[in-house]
């Protein structure tokens, strides 16, 4: 979630929070970086999961994205079997879900 909502976090939130998320920095080694408690290190990192959940709950930004890239690697399943096709039935077919799954993915956007 870091990744989608990690911008809307205060430089203090994402500092910390960043050294965690993306550099798999424990709340110990973050207090000694920062000159901070470990227990303000690991608050600060709960309080960060709990505000980016929120995000997610509100505006699904991750759960929208899973869902278009799940659509994504059908309509590339679908190309790459095109291409292995021999009959132009089939393929007007798999043509044709290609076109419904991209509607899909441009509804939900």
């Amino acid at each position: 979630m870091y990744d989608f909502y990690g911008e809307l976090l205060t430089k203090h939130q994402k500092d910390i929070y960043g050294e965690h998320v993306l550099n798999d920095m424990t709340p110990s080694e973050i207090a000694a970086d920062y000159g901070i408690t470990r227990q303000a290190a690991y608050d600060m990192i709960r309080r960060c999961n709990k505000i980016l959940e929120d995000y997610e709950q509100r505006l699904h930004l991750v759960q929208k994205f899973l869902k278009t890239k799940e659509k994504v690697k059908e309509i590339h399943a679908l190309s790459k079997r095109i291409l292995r096709e021999e009959k132009k039935d089939q393929m007007e077919n798999d043509i044709k879900q290609i076109e419904f799954v991209s509607n899909k993915i441009l509804e939900d956007l």
